[in-house]
C-alpha cells in the first residue's frame, strides 16, 4: 500500500522557521517529480513547490520564492520543504504530492497525496 506521510507542522510566529517532511512507503518515488501543495480554508489547493527526481531541478510559486526550499533524499524515501521566514498568508494545510505526469503545478497530474499537515502562522 503506497503511503505518503506528512509531518513537521504546527504553530509557529512569523520569521520563524519549520520544516515539513514527507516520508513515503509502498513504493519507491526516486525516479519520480515530487511536490507540495497547500489548501487554506475556502480555497483550492495550490502549488508551492516541486523537485525533480535527483533534485537537480526545483520549482516555487512565486510568493515563497527565496523563503522556502524544497528537498529529497532518495535513500530515506523522504522529501522536504524548509519554510524560512513563514508569513500568515502561508497558513494552510500542507500536502506532499507524488508520482507527477505532467505539468509539475497541475494537482491533477499527481496520482499519490498525502493527508497534510496543518502550519498556522502567527503575527
Amino acid at each position: 500500500q503506497v503511503q505518503l506521510v506528512e509531518s513537521g507542522g504546527r504553530l509557529v510566529q512569523a520569521g520563524d522557521s519549520l520544516r515539513l517532511f514527507c516520508s513515503t512507503s509502498g513504493r519507491t518515488f526516486s525516479s519520480d517529480t515530487m511536490g507540495w501543495f497547500r489548501q487554506a480554508p475556502g480555497t483550492e489547493r495550490e502549488f508551492v513547490a516541486a523537485i525533480n527526481w535527483n533534485g537537480g531541478s526545483t520549482y516555487y510559486v512565486d510568493s515563497v520564492k527565496g523563503r522556502f526550499t524544497i528537498s529529497r533524499d532518495n535513500a530515506k524515501n523522504t522529501v522536504y520543504l524548509q519554510m524560512n521566514s513563514p508569513k500568515p498568508a502561508d497558513t494552510a494545510v500542507y500536502y506532499c504530492a507524488a508520482r507527477n505526469l505532467g505539468t509539475y503545478s497541475n494537482p491533477r497530474r499527481y496520482l499519490y497525496w498525502g493527508q497534510g499537515t496543518q502550519v498556522t502562522v502567527s503575527l
